[in-house]
């Protein structure tokens, strides 16, 4: 992954309004979870096991600002 992340993979919460999860990627929305902290690692495996519960399916989307 290059330094400058251009894009963020985002999980929407189902149910609550502007609530998600985000997380740096690559434009095929891998994300480097070697590089993510331990809060942000298991983060985004409770996102994962919980899309179609609480979260919806991920997108990719541009990183804001850039």
């Amino acid at each position: 992954m290059h330094n400058a992340v251009a894009f963020e993979l985002r999980f929407e919460s189902l149910y609550h309004l502007g609530r998600a999860f985000a997380f740096p990627c690559d434009c095929h929305g891998q994300v480097d979870l070697d590089r993510c902290s331990e809060r942000a690692r298991n983060n985004y495996l409770f996102a994962q096991a919980m899309m179609g519960r609480e979260y919806g399916w991920p997108r990719v989307v541009p990183c804001p600002g850039t």
